[in-house]
């Protein structure tokens, strides 16, 4: 009996085995910050990337890649929960919310289908508890994880997530630092010099300019490098013919303009699929050296490699499964998303069908290059600044530091670099109309958590996540929300009226947002409006106060305006304080504020690493503040 049981148990681990080493092994390469733009197979001459245009010319290349968000830590939130970060309530660069117990990182499912799961090493996922998180998802998360660790036979989903082409490296480190980083790093034969690219139109055509757009290439060359290194080691493993090889990046292009604006600059991202011979019956695609125009966002990529290991797909991933037999159908459009960067607010929702990007706009009085600290202390970002001053940037650099319309539409086939909105064109009155009621639908539909100001926000995560949240319709009545922030960005006298009547709703998240588009109005259609807007000062609610006393302030430069936000500025609130802060960045007279954001800033000085790290927004804030008007070097050297 007993010699039966061994044969019995033997037999099971044989067939374990056999189906285990019949699954596919995964090699996901991420790298930072990239637009394809920037790539050669994508159709740059000036770029070297050999090794990533070999993966494409032997793989599927697709053209229609989209990041859910424009920074890094929502759009590795998007891919390893498979959620779209305005239902999750994540969609803000760096903060802390939490998530429901229900939603694994992905690789947790990949592990019940029996796969090893590695992470070389970025995590980043922007939700609460991540030492557990982090422990659920992976086998393995760190410096050293890979494959290599495995038991005998075992599938393998490995990721190895590349830094060189970082923002740091292409703009914000100091320039020496990137000689040391990059430049030495590579060998003479492969630099890129300064005259060797085509400089974007919407960037000064300068030596000054080309000196720091530099950077860029050679960070991706060196990327590239390195990509050639570990597929090399892979081979030397014998195990690229058992080993499906996914290659992106984690959102667009690190440089102002593009990483943290919602336009297709931001979201649009290099994306290969290499499949070795015995897996190509997968690719719905065809075989090597194809390309498609399918549109794909990261929350396919859940679904996807779940159903790619054999495993079960938990009911709230609404993402599609883009290869194998259960292959969803093809999308017809993507709706993306760009909220928060560091101290640097927005909200922006994107519409894309692969050949027109539709962007709203919803805090459209910031600029495209609205102050982010973390941009700021970059040579590029000054001096860009610099030649504004000057005079010496043409209507379209200059715009990229004017206030935003409430709407862009962009037509990428024949405009990559979006210099031409086409939003008032006529002829595309028909796709405007579509555009806004595709976003509608989704917004409605994912019932956009992020509609909430983060003071809301923060609140709510105190007892609940922001994603079960937002499912009540008690608590928040997401149609009335709705049709107040969509009125803001549109600038009439009409639409003051009806968002000066909305200041007396008993809602405060509607009255907050009839706030926002109030300041997002001209001065002059604001004149007439001077008595409904000093009783509004004195909201109860503070993200609404802070955006009405703003007003005032730019308006009338009334008095009382000016007090009530040095105390709103002063708030042990980080998130109010941060949203008064913001408003004094783009204020035509700065001046009175300065004492008291100085102070706000030397208040965080004796905070303890842990609450430094929860306030830096503020902080950053404040330094922008400071740099702005020349108190501070606006450099690496001081980033804080």
């Amino acid at each position: 009996m007993q010699n039966k049981l061994i044969s019995f148990c033997f037999l099971l681990l044989t067939h374990f085995n056999l189906c285990a080493q019949n699954k596919p092994n995964v090699l996901w390469i991420t790298i930072e910050d990239t637009s394809p733009q920037f790539i050669g197979c994508y159709g740059n001459s000036d770029a070297s990337t050999p090794n990533i245009d070999n993966l494409a010319k032997n793989g599927i290349k697709f053209s229609n890649a989209f990041s859910t968000g424009t920074v890094c830590s929502p759009s590795r939130t998007a891919i390893i929960t498979g959620v779209k970060t305005y239902e999750a309530g994540t969609g803000n660069h760096r903060s802390n919310y939490p998530i429901p117990a229900i939603i694994h990182g992905f690789p947790y499912y990949l592990q019940q289908a029996g796969y090893y799961t590695t992470n070389n090493s970025k995590t980043d996922y922007n939700v609460k508890n991540p030492k557990a998180f982090i422990e659920d998802a992976w086998d393995e998360s760190s410096n050293n994880a890979g494959w290599w660790n495995r038991k005998a036979g075992q599938p393998f989903f490995a990721v190895f997530n590349f830094m060189d082409s970082h923002q740091s490296r292409t703009m914000t480190d100091t320039y020496p630092k990137y000689l040391e980083e990059v430049i030495n790093k590579l060998p003479e034969s492969d630099r890129i010099s300064e005259q060797d690219f085509k400089m974007p139109p919407f960037y000064k055509d300068s030596p000054e300019m080309r000196k720091q757009f530099a950077r860029v290439y050679n960070a991706i060359k060196l990327t590239d490098n390195k990509i050639g290194e570990l597929i090399k080691k892979l081979e030397e493993d014998k195990l690229r013919d058992s080993t499906i090889i996914f290659f992106y990046a984690d959102h667009g292009e690190g440089i102002p303009r593009g990483k943290t604006n919602g336009i297709n600059l931001g979201h649009r991202v290099p994306f290969v699929i290499w499949f070795p011979e015995m897996y190509k019956h997968l690719s719905p695609w065809g075989q090597a050296g194809m390309v498609t125009d399918e549109l794909i966002d990261f929350t396919d990529l859940a679904p996807t490699l779940i159903s790619l290991a054999g495993g079960n797909l938990p009911d709230y991933l609404k993402g599609r499964i883009l290869m194998g037999p259960k292959r969803s159908k093809e999308a017809d459009h993507l709706v993306l998303s760009s909220d928060r960067s560091d101290n640097g607010i927005d909200l922006t929702r994107t519409v894309t069908d692969g050949k027109y990007v539709y962007s709203r706009n919803f805090l459209p009085y910031m600029p495209e290059a609205r102050y982010i600290r973390y941009m700021e202390i970059g040579d590029i970002k000054q001096q860009m600044r610099a030649d504004l001053v000057a005079g010496k940037l043409n209507s379209l650099q200059k715009s990229l530091f004017e206030p935003r319309p409430a709407e862009f539409l962009f037509d990428i086939e024949n405009d990559s670099w979006e210099t031409k909105n086409l939003i008032n064109d006529k002829k595309y009155t028909q796709l405007v109309v579509a555009m806004r009621q595709k976003l509608k639908n989704e917004m409605f539909n994912a019932k956009d958590i992020l509609l909430l100001p983060e003071y809301e926000i923060a609140k709510i995560s105190e007892t609940t996540t922001p994603y079960s949240y937002r499912l009540s319709a008690k608590n928040f009545p997401f149609k009335d929300i709705y049709e107040a922030a969509v009125l803001s960005g549109f600038r009439s006298k009409e639409v003051a009226h009806k968002q000066v009547a909305l200041l007396k709703s008993p809602n405060n998240i509607v009255k907050y947002w009839a706030a926002v588009g109030l300041r997002s109005q001209d001065i002059l259609t604001m004149k007439p409006f001077k008595s409904e807007l000093f009783k509004a000062m004195s909201d109860p609610y503070e993200p609404t106060s802070v955006m009405i006393n703003a007003l005032v302030w730019e308006v009338f430069q009334e008095a009382n305006s000016e007090q009530n936000l040095k105390k709103l500025i002063s708030s042990s609130n980080d998130e109010v304080a941060l949203a008064a802060i913001n408003e004094v960045l783009y204020f035509t007279n700065k001046e009175p504020f300065i004492q008291v954001v100085k102070a706000k800033h030397e208040s965080y000085a004796t905070l303890s690493k842990a609450a430094k790290a929860d306030a830096y927004k503020v902080k950053a804030a404040c330094v922008d503040v400071l740099g702005s008007v020349g108190l501070v070097p606006n450099n690496p050297s001081y980033s804080d």
